[in-house]
């Protein structure tokens, strides 16, 4: 995350995100698949050798670390796996940065950071229990998980255990910078994942 001024003076929190060129790899029609989407390929493997199999689906286009499927409906602007009109796409397109303009509203899609093991304090923001009275050592316990009938831990009950590495979207983002030439978006607020997580992001209406 960084921060930039406006001209007004006020600054603006932002998440810089780099957008690799994307390429279509392949276009699905309703005629052939029964509906219409374009795969859209980004990035690099670091491998020296791909598969048959794999490299006949890129048709020579990369050795792609993310192919990502979306259907035609879901966004208008193209930015790691997003698509356009999918009757006007044809394989070999390309895009970058320069898809998206200063002050477009996009929601961003990634698996949030990998927490752990935690406890119903931290997972599900339980208050714990009171420190007096009798309470020795119980302070961030859970407390009751049950009752008398129908004698089992009824499903999904809050209780501790992993945290994180959820596919999350943050919607209502703005693009607040767009650098074409270096490829990189700074988009006001915090989105989710890790310091070189990829990310969908697509164009809220």
């Amino acid at each position: 995350m960084s921060q930039v001024f406006e001209e007004d003076g006020k600054v603006v929190p932002v998440t810089v995100v780099e957008i690799e060129p994307n390429v279509v790899v392949q276009v699905r029609t309703k005629e052939k698949d029964g509906y219409e989407a374009v795969q859209v390929g980004t990035g690099t493997k670091k491998i020296k050798n791909i598969n048959k199999p794999q490299k006949g689906h890129n048709k020579d286009l990369g050795n792609f670390r993310c192919l990502k499927e979306v259907r035609d409906k879901e966004s208008k602007h193209i930015a790691v796996g997003e698509t356009t009109e999918a009757l006007t796409l044809k394989v070999g397109d390309k895009f970058d940065a320069s898809a998206f303009a200063i002050g477009d509203k996009v929601r961003v899609t990634g698996v949030s950071k990998g927490k752990g093991f935690a406890g119903v304090m931290k997972r599900h923001g339980f208050h714990g229990m009171p420190h007096s009275h009798g309470h020795h050592h119980v302070a961030r316990h859970a407390g009751s998980i049950g009752q008398r009938f129908p004698q089992h831990t009824l499903k999904g009950m809050r209780m501790a255990g992993r945290m994180g590495t959820d596919q999350i979207t943050t919607r209502g983002l703005k693009i607040v910078r767009v650098d074409v030439e270096s490829g990189l978006l700074a988009i006001k607020g915090a989105i989710p994942g890790y310091r070189g997580q990829l990310l969908v992001i697509q164009e809220q209406k």
